[in-house]
């Protein structure tokens, strides 16, 4: 199941902020994303990991 290699755990979340804003993430589970709302970026997580990198992220459309 691809939402199983995606879950992040709990305590990384607590910690994780956006690179680029310093702000908070949004967990998105069924996406298997980490969402800036502040940059307007989504970051993926590929199995278990948040790439935390501005390049890797997709922009958000409102």
């Amino acid at each position: 199941m691809a939402g199983e290699q995606n879950r992040v755990s709990p305590k990384l979340l607590e910690i994780l902020v956006c690179p680029l804003t310093k702000g908070p993430l949004e967990y998105d589970a069924q996406a298997g994303e980490l969402i800036s709302r502040q940059a307007g970026l989504a970051y993926p997580i590929r199995e278990g990991i948040p790439i935390m990198l501005p390049d890797e992220a997709r922009e958000l459309s409102d």
